[in-house]
């Protein structure tokens, strides 16, 4: 979906006013769709009435867009109703929250509830996503709310307590107890998040374990997994990290197929413990044990050191009493390391901070956090593939200062890791959007370069390879690499694998030790060169020409309308045939009037009108230059060097919309627009520097000064 600047770019200028205030912090969370938890509840309390949200209603518009929308079967007849409808003495926690609590619905979000169950085993991390003083009896006024991390802010998410139920059953997540309503309740609250349940269905567990907690993830695969993996998870574990694991299926017709061993291919699971056991037979040689949770509440592996296995019989009761060792079908069961080895494929591990686990020390990392956007024709380069677009890609700076205080081999080497996240695809769901192939190359910087923060050009990357880069381009909503780099400076740049590709994502860098990363942005400047007008004695015919016409145009006043100034300048520029233009249009002409009327009058006198004209000779040099093989119109990505040339220097928000107002569907700018850019530039420029009197390079106007200044330019 495209995106306009009077939306997107407000709503960023809004967003970071907002950070400079503290919102989106944990202590100051971003109110999700402007609503206040506790103003809401004390409202209803006071009408005693329940709340009934608006903004997420009880509607099939809230279940989905597809499966789950208006033309399904499967939604005619769900019924939304509040849990004291449900059940005769509903509870938001009945005992603790705990991972039992998670049962799967008719809806396809195991890697949700995989991440809610490792959840629960950090009360301190559950309760800063599930609130606690929440209830169905003290203060009830049918409200609730929940917090997740959302590209780089924690937002509130407030909810009506309406579930949708298919004969008084909950339809999709429940707990174990059936008046037990708090994972049902966070469910809906994600759900709202992203737009609807069904934008829920088929995903990533570290989707839901990063949103639940602001880390970072980092994936193992079990073929390539280190020898040390028993140990990195055992001390993830102990540090509170959230962990998953799934066995791929490479038939997609066989996903969530149980197999012979009870295990389930393309299932989500959650990994809740690891530990060490001593059984009698053997004599020295302890046995290393992963406990796992499926999602759905049942399913469980039937192999050694299931729930019924003999393995347990060899077990000391102190062993079976610290394993916690239970027989029961709900879901959780433990099996030997060696076995979760050979039948998972992959593991997930969501560090708070990615601490380098492999350590006995606990670290401190330094975290930067950039948004950024791809805009097509503008700053969606693609790929390395792509060397003519490749450079516009945005690029960020990265300084790692200090090495690390243990590097191996005597290495001096900065630890780091760089996750992409590619944001809001899940909630665009519905309108046919899906998730990119994305991933980002580093490249150090020279030397000679260092603290020089212009945007490295085209030749920069056709003479320099990467010096590290993701493992690959993937379809996932993030990609998340470690790397082991000197200390200097760096440049990440982040792309879709195909050019032309929008979207907006989230750059994070983690270090072990110091570090700075931002985005690179060009000072935003203007050099106004204006060329002296020529004398008589060295006016070119076609000055002449444009004297001539001017008299002839203008009358008496010696002065000339917007109309009159498009007919004096079509009669000389269709005669340059290599511009292949049908020459200005009427706006155009009045943003020319407007940028040189220095008097107000509205009309350009000869003065003014000569200066405007040296002016467009200038720019039209420029447009012939990137227009060589005279089609009359520019790329857009050549924009850039073309507004650079004219002496403008901009950042990278400021081309995204001059690529959004002004190229065509094809991503190109003709002449007109080329000529009504550079206009618009050299007006808002000089506007403002007559208003920055002190020249800090701010300036304070009232909407009439302002209203003035947009509409007339």
């Amino acid at each position: 979906m495209p995106y306009t600047p009077s939306g997107f770019f407000c709503d960023r200028l809004i967003r970071e006013r907002e950070r400079r205030d503290g919102e989106g912090s944990l202590n100051k969370p971003i109110r999700f769709n402007g609503q206040d938890y506790s103003t809401l509840r004390q409202d209803y309390l006071q009408r005693k009435t329940l709340f009934e949200d608006e903004a997420f209603p009880a509607t099939v518009e809230s279940l989905g867009f597809k499966e789950l929308g208006h033309k399904s079967n499967k939604v005619k007849n769900i019924v939304w109703k509040r849990p004291k409808e449900i059940s005769e003495n509903p509870q938001f926690i009945v005992g603790g929250a705990s991972r039992t609590d998670i049962c799967q619905g008719d809806l396809g979000d195991c890697w949700l509830l995989a991440a809610i169950a490792c959840l629960t085993l950090n009360e301190k991390l559950l309760y800063r996503v599930v609130p606690q003083e929440q209830s169905f009896s003290e203060n009830y006024a049918g409200i609730f709310h929940f917090q997740f991390w959302r590209y780089g802010d924690w937002v509130d998410v407030v909810i009506d307590d309406r579930v949708p139920t298919f004969n008084n059953q909950l339809v999709f997540t429940k707990s174990a107890e059936r008046n037990e309503f708090w994972s049902a309740l966070l469910e809906k609250a994600y759900a709202k998040l992203h737009g609807s349940y069904e934008a829920l269905k088929g995903g990533n567990t570290t989707e839901a374990m990063e949103d639940f907690t602001g880390g970072v993830t980092e994936f193992y695969e079990m073929k390539e997994a280190p020898k040390e993996l028993y140990k990195i998870m055992k001390k993830a574990l102990e540090r509170g990290s959230l962990m998953g694991c799934s066995i791929d299926s490479l038939v997609p017709a066989r996903f969530e197929t149980r197999t012979v061993t009870g295990l389930v291919k393309g299932h989500a699971y959650s990994v809740t413990a690891v530990d060490e056991c001593k059984p009698s037979q053997h004599k020295d040689n302890k046995v290393r044990l992963v406990r796992l949770r499926n999602p759905w509440g049942q399913v469980e592996w039937n192999g050694p050191w299931s729930d019924n296995s003999k393995e347990w019989v060899n077990l000391s009761k102190a062993d079976k009493d610290k394993l916690q060792h239970q027989n029961a079908e709900d879901g959780e069961f433990w099996m030997s390391f060696e076995d979760f080895k050979k039948n998972y494929t992959k593991i997930e591990i969501c560090n708070l901070t990615p601490d380098a686990l492999e350590d006995d020390k606990i670290h401190k990392w330094t975290v930067s956090v950039n948004e950024g956007r791809w805009v097509r024709g503008c700053s969606a380069g693609g790929c390395r593939n792509y060397p003519d677009t490749f450079w516009t890609n945005p690029q960020y700076r990265l300084r790692l200062l200090e090495e690390d205080d243990d590097p191996d081999d005597n290495e001096v080497v900065c630890t780091f890791v760089v996750s992409l996240m590619q944001k809001n695809r899940r909630k665009e769901r519905k309108m046919g959007a899906n998730l990119f192939t994305i991933g980002f190359a580093i490249y150090e910087v020279p030397k000679e370069m260092h603290g020089n923060k212009q945007h490295m050009q085209k030749d920069f990357f056709l003479v320099n390879s990467s010096k590290a880069r993701s493992k690959s381009y993937i379809n996932l909503r993030e990609v998340t690499q470690r790397f082991r780099l000197s200390p200097g400076e760096y440049v990440i740049v982040p792309s879709t694998y195909e050019p032309h590709q929008e979207g907006e994502f989230i750059l994070r860098v983690f270090s072990e030790k110091r570090n700075t990363s931002e985005e690179i942005e060009n000072r935003i400047e203007a050099d106004h060169p204006v060329p002296a007008p020529a004398s008589v004695g060295e006016e070119s015919e076609e000055d002449q020409q444009f004297r001539t016409i001017f008299q002839e145009i203008a009358g008496d006043d010696m002065e000339i309308t917007a109309n009159e100034l498009r007919n004096v300048l079509n009669r000389v520029i269709t005669t340059h045939k290599d511009l292949n233009t049908e020459g200005f249009s009427l706006e155009s002409c009045r943003s020319m009037i407007a940028l040189m009327d220095m008097d107000g009058t509205g009309r350009l006198n000869l003065q003014e009108f000569i200066h405007l004209w040296n002016k467009i000779k200038q720019w039209q040099g420029i447009f012939k230059h990137y227009n060589a093989d005279q089609t009359g119109s520019i790329n857009s990505y050549e924009m850039r060097n073309a507004v650079n040339d004219a002496g403008f220097r901009l950042n990278n928000q400021l081309y995204d919309i001059i690529t959004m107002r002004y190229a065509n569907e094809n991503m190109n700018i003709d002449f007109d627009s080329f000529i009504s850019c550079l206009v618009r530039l050299e007006a808002m420029f000089r506007a403002f520097q007559a208003f920055d009197q002190d020249g800090d390079g701010t300036i304070r106007l009232s909407v009439l000064e302002w209203l003035q200044l947009t509409m007339y330019a």
